[in-house]
């Protein structure tokens, strides 16, 4: 029972800051059992490789990604340094111009681009191996075991010790998110809203994150799940479903007579209602792991055209209002299905595991015969990241 808990994607997800503090702690243990008890010389570098790949990193592909280019900097800079010190003794002058032309060249490589921790790794185990001019062979070769030692040690416990995937993480970030904006077209469509219903603290909570799932990008990818072309965009479409509602929130009518005309539009509240219901299925879907099987129909604009194509104040100007006000909401439904025709394509995304416990953490499915409440879909964990 506590071993299935302890594999349960909700729960690593929900206490996932005290599982990392422990894994640090673990691997940290173990590599310092490692080198005590095979009296390895400049053990201390092994146990700064752990700390440095597991650093504030929780997920398994930010570890991985990290890892990786730890290593690849680690052997490059280790060759690097090691080639340097068998030059003969006659030209040990060249070390230190071989050393800085090297770092020269892997800083320039890697400036501006996501291997540039690759690039400071090799530049940390290059200037290791040369020391500080006694460039002895021996010492070179133990600080570059430590350094893989280290490192090694802290891939293989983030992996095997209550692992935390990013893509997991994406997941229940997405879903948040949507039952968040379902929160904010249901109250912006809704006569009676929430009293306690903070738009702009909702806003602010959304917007970081699409942050945050931009961040888990290189993660995610690194977990062999989702391309890099799936995960942008999916952030693309969300950042531009959140953009339209906030549209949507802030629009004010300059006169009584456009709104006049959109409470005249038979129909259209409805279809906003089951567009936020729909928003909230899809959150749940997500959240639970279930196959996508939501339709979103397109706002039909064409009932509404008489009242809002040819709407005058009273003054006698033609009302552009109403058209635009019609065209957002036909954008929010049309971006929503976009999304919902990519999440459905992705093959991986759902997932058995989560549909399994989902029951057992009381998620239970959104009823579509009515609007999505406040806290409808949402998960018990409020800081996802």
């Amino acid at each position: 029972m506590i071993l299935a808990r302890l594999r349960d994607p909700y729960f690593t997800h929900r206490h996932h800051r005290m599982f990392h503090v422990m894994r640090v702690g673990l691997a940290l243990c173990i590599t310092y059992g490692v080198i005590q008890f095979f009296t390895i010389p400049h053990s201390g570098w092994a146990l700064v490789s752990t700390a440095m790949v597991m650093g504030n990193l929780p997920h398994i592909g930010g570890v991985l990604d990290k890892g990786r280019q730890r290593l690849l900097g680690t052997v490059l800079g280790a060759l690097w340094g090691l080639l340097l010190i068998l030059l003969p003794t006659a030209l040990t002058w060249l070390i230190p111009i071989g050393s800085l032309l090297g770092i020269v060249i892997v800083t320039w490589i890697t400036f501006g681009k996501r291997y540039g921790y690759g690039g400071l790794m090799f530049t940390i185990t290059l200037l290791l191996v040369v020391g500080g001019g006694s460039h002895d062979l021996a010492v070179a070769l133990w600080r570059s075991f430590d350094v893989l030692l280290g490192t090694l040690i802290g891939i293989v416990v983030t992996i095997l010790v209550l692992p935390h995937k990013a893509t997991d993480n994406l997941r229940f970030m997405l879903a948040d998110n949507l039952d968040r904006m379902a929160r904010l077209f249901h109250a912006h469509t809704s006569a009676t809203s929430a009293p306690d219903l903070d738009t702009r603290e909702l806003l602010k909570h959304c917007s970081g994150l699409l942050t945050k799932q931009r961040g888990l990008v290189d993660a995610i990818h690194r977990e062999r799940r989702l391309r890099r072309g799936e995960l942008d965009d999916l952030i693309s479409l969300q950042r531009r479903m959140l953009s339209t509602i906030e549209l949507l929130l802030e629009t004010h009518w300059n006169t009584r007579a456009g709104h006049e005309r959109i409470e005249a539009m038979h129909g259209l509240r409805d279809q906003q209602h089951t567009l936020a219901r729909n928003l909230g299925t899809l959150a749940f879907q997500v959240r639970t792991g279930q196959p996508i099987d939501v339709d979103i129909a397109p706002f039909d604009l064409q009932r509404h055209a008489a009242l809002a194509g040819d709407a005058y104040g009273e003054d006698d100007r033609k009302l552009f209002s109403p058209s635009g006000y019609l065209w957002l909401n036909r954008e929010l439904a049309r971006l929503s299905g976009e999304l919902i025709t990519r999440l459905g394509g992705l093959e991986r995304l759902p997932s058995r595991r989560l549909r399994k416990r989902a029951r057992r953490h009381g998620l239970e499915a959104p009823h579509r015969d009515k609007a999505p409440t406040p806290h409808q879909g949402e998960s018990d964990d409020r800081e996802p990241s």
